[in-house]
């Protein structure tokens, strides 16, 4: 799947070729007992309208970000989104929007008791959810909320919310012509 991305810019396509260097030299990257890093899976959840995107204010972290999570071993990234969405969001009518690749991203994570810094290598997958369904966040979250496109930034300004925001945001567009 990596190989037939189209990165959205040339940051995101540095850490695109980055990623694919990382699968290659390590065949235990869906693993997190590879300290050094590893392959997650997040879903970037949006309602109907594309107007607004589930966000998780997460509990380790202490930042709003997308759901997701570690594959444990499962290569398919999709399905391990789709099951961290679920866990995290309670909903279970979670839905792909394309079985492609949404966005790539390579970022560190704090080291925390007898874990290492290291590197999250996060494939993400574009979901469909319905925003009216009541959410049941886990351990793992302060909160969750629906956001509006146009106050993600406020909560959290990386690069890739900016992005994955930027990418919805054409999404909505073209579905409007």
């Amino acid at each position: 799947m990596l190989q037939d991305y189209h990165a959205y810019d040339a940051s995101e396509q540095a850490q695109v070729q980055e990623m694919q260097h990382f699968i290659k030299a390590h065949t235990d990257c869906f693993q997190r007992s590879l300290l050094i890093g590893h392959l997650t899976g997040s879903a970037w959840i949006v309602n109907k309208d594309k107007t607004r995107v589930l966000l998780t204010h997460h509990r380790k972290l202490n930042r709003w970000l997308q759901l997701g999570g570690h594959a444990d071993g499962d290569p398919d990234l999709l399905r391990v989104a789709l099951r961290e969405a679920q866990e995290e969001s309670g909903l279970e009518d979670i839905v792909p929007l394309q079985a492609t690749i949404f966005d790539v991203d390579i970022h560190p994570i704090p080291a925390r008791g007898d874990e290492p810094e290291h590197l999250h290598y996060d494939v993400r997958f574009l979901f469909q959810a319905n925003d009216t369904q009541p959410l049941q966040a886990n351990r793992e979250s302060k909160a969750l909320a629906w956001v509006e496109l146009n106050q993600v930034i406020q909560l959290n300004a990386d690069e890739s919310m900016r992005r994955m925001v930027a990418k919805t945001l054409s999404q909505t567009s073209n579905h409007c012509l």
